[in-house]
C-alpha cells in the first residue's frame, strides 16, 4: 500500500531501514543534488526527508546548509501526499504556501518551489527532492523531466546503499553459520584422522600392503576434507570472493576419482576421462563441483547397469564447457532446471539434493553457468562452463 501524506509506524520503519537520517549524505547524492539544480536553472535544490514531526533537509546545494525544521513549516510536508512532481511559479499566490514562513520572510522568502517525491519500490514516501528561487519563475516540460529523473536516481542510490548493507549483514551471518558448521564438522572428521594415524602405526597395516592403501586413502580424503572445510570457511568469510588460480582440471578429476575410488570399484563402475583444460578457479571449490556431479553419476543408475561416465571437455565461445556424462536414469526434460534449485528432490528421496543446487552457486560465483541435456549413452549430462579466459 503507497503511503504518503501523513506519517505512519511503516513510513518510519521504512526511514529508518534507509537509514537516511543517519547514513552520512556522501558525495553521490550531493551529486544528484547539484545535477537537479544545474539541470533546472535554479539556485537552489535540497533533499528532503519528513518524519512524524519534523522535516530534514539532509542535503542542499547553492549556499543552503542543510538543517531541521519543525513539519508543520515544512513546505514538502504539505504536498507530501502528491504522488508526482510539484510546481509552484510564485509560492506566494499559492494558498498552500503564502503564509508559510519560508515564504513570508519569517525564515526565508522562497517565491518558486517545484518538487518531486522520493518513494520506495514497496511505494512509500520518505520525502521529497526540492529546488528553489527567491524569483517568480516557471520549469520546461524538459526542466521537469529531469527534476523527476533525478528523484528517481536519489531513490536509485538509497536503494543501493540498503541493499548493500542488507548485503554485508548476510555475508556476516554466513561467517558466523560456517564458523559453526566448520566447528561441527571438524570434531567428528579430528577425530577420524586421529584414528586413522593410530591405524597407520599398527604392525598389521605396516606389513599389508592392502590394508596400507585403504588407510592411507582414508587419510588423504580426511585431509582433503578438512581443506574444504576451512576454505568454507575463508570463503563464506570473504563475503563469497574466491581465490582464483591457475587450476589444472584433470588434477582436480584425478583428487575425485580418488576420494570415489572404493564407489567405482564396488560398483563396477567405468569412468573415462578426456583432455581438460586449465582454467582460473578456486581449486578446492571447484573439487566440490566435480565431486558432486562424479557421485551423482556414479549414484543414479540404473538397476543391474554398472555406471559408465565420461568426463570431456570443449571450447564454447568464451568458456570451456566440461561434460559428466553417464548412462544412467537421466534426468526429464520438465526438471532440467528445477533440479539445480535448492533442496528440490522431485519425487524421489534419494534425488539430487541440494548437490547440484550447490553445484550451481559455485559454477555462477565463478561467472560461469550450469546445465543438463540427454547423454549420448542414454542417462544424463550434466556440463559446466568456467570463463577461458
Amino acid at each position: 500500500m503507497e503511503v504518503v501524506g501523513g506519517t505512519t509506524d511503516q513510513q518510519e520503519q521504512e526511514l529508518a531501514r534507509y537509514a537516511v537520517l543517519t547514513e552520512p549524505v556522501g558525495r553521490d547524492l550531493q551529486a544528484l543534488v547539484d545535477l537537479a539544480a544545474q539541470a533546472c536553472d535554479v539556485p537552489s535544490a535540497a533533499i528532503n526527508i519528513i518524519t512524524r514531526d519534523q522535516q530534514h533537509q539532509i542535503v542542499a546545494t547553492a549556499g543552503i546548509a542543510p538543517s531541521v525544521c519543525s513539519r508543520s513549516d515544512s513546505m514538502c510536508a504539505a504536498v507530501m501526499a502528491e504522488r508526482d512532481a510539484v510546481v509552484v511559479p510564485d509560492a506566494t499566490v499559492d494558498e498552500r504556501f503564502r503564509t508559510n514562513p519560508f515564504v513570508t520572510g519569517v525564515i526565508g522568502a522562497v517565491r518558486f518551489y517545484a518538487s518531486a517525491p522520493l518513494v520506495t519500490p514497496d511505494g512509500v514516501h520518505l520525502g521529497r527532492l526540492c529546488l528553489f528561487d527567491e524569483s517568480a519563475r516557471e520549469l520546461t516540460p524538459e526542466q521537469e523531466t529531469s527534476l523527476r529523473t533525478v528523484a528517481e536516481q536519489v531513490m536509485d542510490v538509497l536503494e543501493l546503499r540498503l541493499r548493500t548493507r542488507e548485503l554485508e549483514r548476510a555475508n556476516h551471518h554466513l561467517a558466523l553459520f560456517a564458523g559453526q558448521v566448520s566447528h561441527d564438522l571438524r570434531s567428528p572428521l579430528t577425530a577420524i584422522l586421529a584414528n586413522v594415524e593410530l591405524l597407520e602405526t599398527e604392525p598389521v597395516v605396516a606389513t599389508r600392503g592392502d590394508l596400507g592403501t585403504v588407510v592411507r586413502a582414508v587419510s588423504d580424503a580426511g585431509r582433503r576434507m578438512n581443506r574444504m572445510i576451512e576454505e568454507m570457511l575463508e570463503f563464506a568469510v570473504r563475503g563469497g570472493r574466491l581465490s582464483l588460480v591457475d587450476t589444472p582440471l584433470e588434477h582436480v578429476f584425478t583428487l575425485a576419482l580418488t576420494d570415489l575410488e572404493p564407489v567405482v570399484r564396488q560398483g563396477g563402475a567405468t569412468v573415462t576421462v578426456g583432455m581438460l583444460p586449465t582454467v582460473r578457479a578456486d581449486a578446492d571449490m571447484l573439487y566440490s563441483v566435480v565431486l558432486n556431479l562424479l557421485t551423482n553419476a556414479l549414484k543414479f543408475t540404473r538397476p543391474g547397469v554398472p555406471a559408465q561416465v565420461s568426463v570431456t571437455a570443449h571450447r564454447h565461445g568464451d568458456a570451456w564447457r566440461v561434460t559428466v556424462a553417464d548412462n544412467g536414469r537421466g534426468i526429464e526434460p520438465e526438471r532440467r532446471r528445477e533440479v539445480f534449485d535448492l533442496y528440490d528432490r522431485g519425487d524421489d528421496p534419494d534425488s539430487h539434493g541440494i548437490g547440484l543446487a550447490t553445484t550451481r552457486r559455485l559454477v555462477q560465483a565463478h561467472g560461469g553457468r550450469v546445465g543438463a541435456e540427454d547423454s549420448p549413452a542414454g542417462g544424463a549430462a550434466v556440463w559446466f562452463e568456467l570463463p577461458a579466459g
